[in-house]
């Protein structure tokens, strides 16, 4: 039996269209494995369906030709799949993030959320802080890292939390979609070391405050329905507003089960 076949008889074999192997022939992604001088016609090896396989699930996923060709000119069969598992998790995140959305526009579809408000006087309260200018886009990565730290430390100076962790998100955040954050874990004030400034107070002040359950993707839904609630019945502030994390990635993978406090600063 013939090692390699014409043309069609290489379409069969591959699915792929002679128009589609023609082009990728002209951009040197899929070369025939000759060409007869005279006719013109192409001929294929047997050897080369794997990658024809290859780059039609690959374009499939979107994938740029110009990395196709790449992955396969990875002459290293590890080196190749450690580029293609590299794509896939990209497919996965952006598969993620565009099911997260999907989600979150059926929610908007819906009736708007009736979320109770209430108000509280906060007391003064000491804790462990870490602040960074944090763009938007950032936020989740931030986080990852920033948590850690915190609890981490903790650990070091043999402390237990006090409560649960939140994070400060000045004006500018939202103005400019950067700006100063400030992630902090509650502490008992009796066991701050002394003179270590990476402990805080946070100060007394007042909150109208919404319990946010769902993901933070959709956490704009609740901030929309307190800050109108505030713009009616209160005097906003433009100091920092603050999150809680009643129930967050720590406690649970299903992000349907996060529980943020949102606490609005009011006159």
């Amino acid at each position: 039996m013939t090692s390699d076949v014409s043309i069609g008889e290489f379409s069969r074999l591959c699915h792929l269209g002679a128009k589609t192997l023609r082009y990728y022939h002209d951009i040197e992604l899929l070369v025939p494995d000759a060409v007869d001088d005279s006719t013109g016609y192409r001929r294929y090896s047997v050897s080369q369906v794997a990658d024809a396989h290859l780059i039609r699930r690959l374009r499939d996923l979107d994938m740029p030709l110009a990395e196709i060709r790449q992955v396969l000119g990875e002459p290293d069969q590890v080196a190749r799949e450690h580029a293609l598992a590299r794509h896939l998790d990209r497919m996965e995140a952006e598969l993620t993030r565009t099911r997260d959305v999907v989600v979150s526009l059926r929610r908007l579809l819906g009736s708007p959320p009736q979320v109770p408000v209430n108000h509280r006087q906060s007391p003064t309260s000491t804790v462990l802080r870490m602040s960074a200018q944090v763009a938007r886009t950032q936020m989740s990565e931030w986080f990852g890292q920033t948590y850690p730290r915190l609890y981490g430390t903790l650990a070091d100076c043999g402390l237990d939390p006090a409560g649960a962790a939140g994070a400060t998100y000045s004006a500018e955040f939202f103005e400019h979609d950067q700006g100063e954050v400030v992630a902090f874990v509650p502490v008992l004030p009796d066991a701050v070391p002394p003179g270590d400034d990476r402990f805080a107070v946070l100060p007394r002040q007042r909150f109208a405050v919404a319990l946010h359950t769902g993901p933070f993707s959709d956490c704009d839904l609740t901030y929309g329905w307190l800050g109108a609630h505030v713009a009616a019945h209160d005097i906003a502030l433009a100091d920092p507003i603050v999150e809680v994390y009643l129930v967050g990635p720590d406690h649970t993978n299903d992000p349907n089960q996060f529980q943020t406090e949102i606490c609005w600063p009011i006159q």
